[in-house]
């Protein structure tokens, strides 16, 4: 039998139970919209994991109190990390480019009659190149205000914008703490990292920070939270912690277990680049499950086709047909169903993937792997499920179908 006229006729049986054949094709639609869609969505989940890890600057380390240990316990370590240390690292490590100790807190900012909850750091000039941001208006903290101990800030666009409403915030004053500080400049939009909205933040020398907003509470010199470094290349950062990592260690006098913690970020980002990936393959092996489910709902009502039709395989066996006639003309059928199911379920999945790009920060890539994957698949379980109802429709006895029917 000629191929064209057995898929014509194939596609006149299925067109004729148009409902069954909907339903039939609904598991591989699922199947397959659920596996582009999730592949897509965790492609999106890891180029946001990434996003969030670069955006805090290129080549950096971070240095924090306490081992790796005392920061899984209850009991927050003890904040052993100053001045003095970033002083030296930036000094003594040669592979290191520049270094920004920061000292962080949390206030109620007031102007006027506004007022704001933000997330105030005390830092100094480096932290503008070594965390990548950039300034909108006015300028940044710079060396003399950190030696004169000056109430001055910079302001993140999003809390500027809250607190003037439109209005320049240049030469303004605000409170902080109960202490008028004058601002200096209003950063460029940065957006959130890790759930920190930098935009609210308010950037003020790290000295006025440590003897005017939270006090000096470190008896070995001025207390930092944290220490971000930056390494000059990217082939370096190994040796960088490594140089660091000795050089804490000696000026802590540390002969057993570490005060400290140095964290890399590109180790930060393989780890993190790891879980999202499990995570996109459980959840597209998880919907790959509906195809095989799907598969055997194909078999199942092409089993019913079978049966249903006798007298039509009967009458074709007696007019001449082929076993093998028989058999290509329900796999045929089952092939166009799977097909038909793929395609279909192929533009829900990339659908969802623009919607969610769409109502979320997760920019889903439309991945020509999971397509080429999941439509393949389709076809194979269509193939696969529909030779056992193909073969039992070939083995019919034509004069057994007849009076059967």
């Amino acid at each position: 039998m000629d191929i064209i006229e057995s898929v014509k006729m194939a596609g006149t049986t299925l067109l004729a139970n148009k409902l069954r054949s909907s339903l039939t094709m609904l598991g591989i639609i699922i199947g397959n919209a659920s596996v582009i869609a999730m592949v897509g969505i965790g492609e999106g989940a890891q180029k946001f994991v990434s996003d969030q890890v670069n955006s805090l600057g290129p080549n950096l380390l971070f240095v924090i109190p306490g081992s790796p240990e005392a920061q899984s316990r209850p009991v927050y370590p003890p904040q052993n990390l100053v001045l003095a240390d970033a002083e030296a690292i930036a000094e003594q490590v040669p592979s290191v480019a520049e270094v920004a100790p920061s000292l962080n807190g949390s206030e109620v900012i007031s102007y006027r009659n506004k007022n704001a909850s933000a997330s105030v750091v005390g830092t100094t000039p480096a932290f503008l190149t070594v965390r990548s941001f950039d300034v909108a208006k006015g300028r940044f903290l710079n060396n003399l205000d950190l030696q004169r101990q000056e109430n001055v800030v910079a302001l993140g666009s999003e809390l500027a914008d809250k607190l003037f409403e439109g209005k320049d915030p240049l030469g303004e004053y605000i409170r902080v703490k109960n202490t008028s500080f004058q601002v200096i400049g209003v950063m460029q939009p940065k957006g959130s990292s890790f759930g920190d909205n930098q935009d609210m933040n308010v950037y003020v020398p790290l000295t006025t920070m440590a003897n005017r907003i939270v006090g000096r509470t470190s008896p070995y010199g001025l207390q930092v939270t944290f220490i971000s470094v930056s390494v000059k290349e990217g082939e370096s950062m190994n040796k960088a912690q490594f140089q660091i990592e000795n050089l804490l260690r000696l000026r802590h006098k540390i002969v057993d277990e570490d005060d400290f913690t140095v964290r890399n970020q590109k180790d930060l980002l393989n780890i993190l680049g790891n879980i999202t990936g499990a995570l996109t393959l459980l959840l597209a092996a998880t919907a790959a499950i509906s195809l095989f489910v799907g598969g055997i709902g194909i078999m199942n009502i092409m089993l019913v086709s079978v049966t249903e039709r006798t007298k039509e395989i009967g009458l074709r066996k007696a007019i001449g047909a082929s076993p093998q006639d028989i058999l290509i003309q329900f796999m045929i059928e089952a092939v166009i169903l799977s097909a038909a199911g793929g395609l279909i379920g192929t533009l829900i999945g990339v659908g969802g993937i623009v919607l969610v790009g769409a109502v979320t920060p997760l920019k889903g890539g439309i991945s020509l792997t999971a397509i080429v994957f999941a439509t393949g698949i389709s076809g194979g379980i269509g193939l696969f499920f529909g030779v056992v109802p193909a073969r039992q429709a070939a083995k019919l006895d034509p004069i057994v179908a007849l009076r059967s029917a």
